[in-house]
């Protein structure tokens, strides 16, 4: 593959592992977080409960500080402990943030226009790799 026909955004296997794996963990507690608000916005959250989501946040902050959003994440203040709905919000963020990085890192399958994959660098290699076979069989087929 030339470096013209590289996509703009690559990322990789394990990113796209933990995405899978710490996406769903987040959306369950941003449920809760949403729920929670709509009943008392003002309460000031729990020290046990900002540590959760600051474990989650960890591991998305992983992934997603380096893109362009990232800038605005930042884990919840576990010393000044917020307030249901200043969580909800910094939460919000996250989301966001996740639904681009998804965006950005997928793209639509070259062999069906419904289905989309992660692009990664382990695909690219894989992808480039049977270009080059498929070129060395045709090749060897038309001489």
């Amino acid at each position: 593959m030339q470096d013209d026909d590289r996509p703009e955004y690559v990322t990789t296997d394990a990113i796209v592992r933990s995405y899978h794996a710490t996406e769903p963990v987040f959306a369950g507690i941003l449920r809760e977080i949403r729920e929670l608000s709509k009943k008392k916005p003002e309460a000031t959250m729990s020290a046990s409960k900002v540590k959760i989501i600051n474990r989650v946040l960890s591991d998305l902050l992983v992934f997603l500080q380096s893109q362009p959003e990232g800038k605005y994440l930042e884990q919840l203040d576990d010393q000044t402990l917020p307030q249901v709905s200043d969580a909800l919000m910094v939460m919000v963020q996250f989301e966001t943030a996740l639904a681009s990085f998804a965006k950005r890192h997928r793209a639509r399958d070259r062999f069906s226009s419904i289905l989309f994959h992660w692009v990664t660098e382990e695909r690219l290699l894989e992808d480039e790799e049977a270009e080059n076979e498929a070129d060395e069989y045709f090749g060897e087929a038309e001489g």
